[in-house]
């Protein structure tokens, strides 16, 4: 008897708490039930943050039968809608959807940022992430990385890259390529990801380090000349272009990612029902061939695993930032 009880012991309490599990979740749909929910996007609208809001906004409102509205809370470097969500209620009905360098880079970069990821937010999910992809203006006589480095090389200060901003993820990822390869290619910072972009179409300045969404239908159409791309493996929308790596160049792997976060106090029963239901919206396959026609692929860390994947590359970034001395503006 003493053995068969020993065996019953863990199965019982296996199945106490598979049954406190299921009540702890069936409470939390029962709360996001109950009112509706404002996902905030903290950039204007036609962007992957845009894009990703309004996708999570739909498959929401389709769960819990309550309206979600998408609230493109712009400003001041994503800031104030990041504020907005920091100082919400935290019953898992205001959400953030914001990009990585909010994160991990303005952290060191900005001090007195006003919010702190850990001290804030709850990380309830990664949803997408895209490639960043080194290209010229097709008038530049580089065809290959190489000869990128090359020509920088023969012509010293006379090359330049366009970023959207002093201190942004692009910025950065063009300060470490230089210093990966030992090209000669000066920063010009802009305000914003379109007005760089529009300058190195026109030819004012012959180099760019963009996000995949944003570059790709002007590479697909010729207008700029893809060299390589910053993430670990090719781009799915651009398998003919190689990684960095690939192309000889060695410690550059800088992928763009985007992630969900609610305010600090959620319950953790409804921020790990929020992370399953993010999990099974981007999991939809025609979600999936969406967000690949814009070169963003779906890319699921949920809750401790994604606070970790923010505090490592936020790691990464602080000693780049200082060597550099990189300063906001």
């Amino acid at each position: 008897m003493r053995r068969l009880a020993l065996k019953l012991i863990p199965t019982a309490a296996l199945a106490l708490l598979v049954a406190a599990t299921a009540h702890a979740q069936g409470e939390a749909v029962a709360a996001l039930s109950a009112q509706p929910f404002n996902i905030v996007a903290p950039f204007p609208p036609g962007g992957p943050i845009d894009s990703l809001s309004r996708i999570l906004a739909t498959g929401l409102t389709a769960r819990y039968k309550q309206p979600a509205v998408v609230d493109n809370r712009t400003g001041a470097n994503g800031n104030i809608g990041i504020d907005l969500v920091k100082r919400a209620a935290p019953t898992g009905h205001t959400l953030l959807v914001v990009p990585a360098g909010n994160l991990t880079i303005n952290p060191t970069l900005m001090p007195k940022l006003g919010y702190s990821v850990d001290a804030d937010f709850v990380p309830v999910a990664s949803i997408a992430k895209a490639a960043n992809v080194l290209a010229v203006n097709p008038a530049v006589p580089a065809n290959s990385v190489a000869e990128l480095v090359a020509l920088s090389k023969a012509k010293p200060n006379s090359m330049s890259y366009a970023s959207p901003g002093v201190g942004s993820g692009l910025h950065l990822a063009g300060e470490l390529f230089k210093q990966q390869s030992g090209a000669d290619i000066l920063h010009v910072a802009y305000k914003g990801s379109a007005p760089g972009l529009n300058d190195v179409l026109g030819g004012t300045v012959p180099v760019i380090i963009g996000n995949l969404p944003a570059l790709l239908p002007h590479i697909q159409s010729g207008k700029l000349r893809a060299l390589a791309v910053t993430d670990p493996q090719r781009a799915p929308a651009l398998p003919n272009v190689p990684t960095l790596g690939e192309a000889g160049v060695k410690g550059v792997q800088v992928t763009s990612w985007y992630g969900v976060l609610a305010p600090k106090g959620t319950p953790p029963a409804v921020a790990a029902q929020l992370a399953k239901d993010v999990t099974e919206i981007f999991g939809d396959k025609a979600t999936q061939a969406q967000l690949q026609k814009q070169g963003l692929e779906v890319w699921i860390n949920t809750g401790t695993a994604f606070g970790d994947l923010i505090r490592a590359e936020a790691a990464t970034w602080a000693p780049i930032i200082k060597s550099r001395n990189i300063v906001a503006e």
